[in-house]
């Protein structure tokens, strides 16, 4: 892979902060080592001496004063070494990617911890994107990946999708556009990625079959361009066997894959995690060195605590606790959706994640029905219009979220927002 001709002119600029790489090397050093060369502050004058945290089932987090003092000093901006040892190895264990026994420049495979996912997904646009690149993805999607790619002044180009994710079909009409003569030349209109969310769309809940996957990745490898799988529900999958992902299929180190922590542990503590080709991720820890610096080094303790007291089978057991829950959580969502919706309106059970998609039938537009009409009635759910390319067309869906609310209170949403539906037609 040449990955150079991927990056744009401010990332292939970045060079390492010589700053950065002593913090590094002092926290690489033995004790004996006696330096002057840092500008850490002393942490023996923080207030904050220790701290126990109690675990679910009984269990505690322990950090001494000892460990305090590394929680609460500065770190590598790639993350701690404990945490990005544990991430890597679970990374190989679950997914077992092509590229981990490659060689850097062959894009070997790299992680890295980020503030939350989404500071990764912003590094990675803002590394491969030049205003006039096209890139590819599935709308309706997160609008937070919507409004971080707008002011780049990419072109967007909208590949259908159904309930099982995008058509390959249909992505295949798209990039027929391009000649094998435009791959040949790496011409610049070449679409430099393709976007998805394969697990749980947000809002859509749509899943990616391993089948579609593959045809996918097969047209990536034809058409020359990265895919960024941007994975946040892969752990909350309601059915196993989980579908491969496309990091396990990447013979050739061109997917950048997205974690988070925050559906399952905690959505606070900000911490999420790429994986990639080692040339395309250390570009992002380039960035990060000069940006946040590095994600809190107290809240990775923290996780990494958790995550090696746990080891891998504990953090497994774990998922399949949370997944119960929001299993249960989408069950009471659809049926109170077809207890009072399913004549006005349709819908697919998602097989993952925590949104359920909603087509309001006769209805070209959503917004004033819910920005209006059941807000009146105190209900709020989010209209379609906020997840398209372009957020002003109009939209007949509507999306629901199932992670908070009790049964009972789906039950009375779903009622009100039937009666909000029959108050807008006798008004018309």
């Amino acid at each position: 892979m040449n990955y150079s001709r991927f990056i744009t002119t401010v990332s292939a600029a970045r060079k390492a902060s010589p700053i950065r790489l002593l913090t590094e090397l002092m926290q690489k050093s033995p004790p004996s080592l006696i330096s002057l060369a840092g500008g850490a502050p002393n942490p023996n004058v923080f207030p904050f001496k220790r701290a126990t945290v109690a675990i679910a089932h009984g269990t505690t987090v322990e950090i001494g004063e000892d460990l305090m003092k590394r929680a609460l000093q500065y770190s590598a901006s790639a993350g701690i070494p404990e945490l990005l040892s544990w991430l890597k190895a679970f990374q190989q264990n679950l997914h077992n990617p092509p590229t981990a026994n490659y060689s850097p420049e062959h894009g070997q495979m790299e992680v890295c911890v980020t503030t939350g996912s989404q500071e990764g997904l912003c590094k990675v646009f803002e590394m491969l994107i030049n205003p006039g690149d096209n890139i590819l993805l599935d709308a309706p999607t997160y609008s937070g990946t919507l409004a971080a790619l707008r002011p780049l002044g990419c072109n967007i180009i909208n590949v259908p999708s159904d309930q099982h994710g995008i058509i390959p079909k249909a992505l295949k009409e798209i990039l027929s556009t391009w000649s094998s003569e435009d791959v040949k030349n790496h011409s610049h209109h070449l679409p430099k990625f393709l976007y998805t969310i394969p697990n749980g769309c947000n809002p859509s809940g749509n899943s990616l079959t391993a089948e579609r996957k593959k045809e996918i990745y097969q047209l990536a490898r034809k058409y020359d361009f990265l895919i960024i799988e941007d994975d946040p529900y892969y752990f909350l999958q309601f059915e196993k066997p989980w579908a491969p992902t496309f990091l396990s299929m990447d013979v050739d180190g061109r997917v950048i894959r997205t974690d988070s922590f925050s559906k399952i542990l905690s959505s606070g503590l900000r911490i999420g995690f790429l994986t990639g080709p080692k040339p395309l991720i250390d570009r992002v820890i380039l960035h990060i060195q000069v940006s946040t610096m590095h994600t809190s080094t107290f809240t990775q303790i923290m996780i990494s605590q958790l995550l090696h007291q746990w080891g891998e089978k504990g953090f497994l057991e774990h998922i399949d606790r949370v997944v119960e829950f929001y299993r249960t959580q989408r069950d009471a969502m659809l049926i109170a959706a077809d207890k009072w919706l399913k004549d006005l309106a349709e819908w697919y059970p998602p097989a993952a994640g925590m949104f359920l998609w909603i087509k309001i039938k006769g209805v070209s537009d959503t917004q004033q029905l819910i920005m209006e009409k059941a807000l009146q009635k105190e209900v709020l759910l989010v209209p379609g219009g906020a997840f398209n390319i372009d957020s002003s067309e109009p939209s007949s869906y509507v999306r629901a979220s199932f992670s908070l609310s009790s049964p009972a209170q789906m039950d009375l949403v779903s009622e009100i927002f039937l009666n909000s539906y029959q108050d807008s037609f006798s008004h018309n």
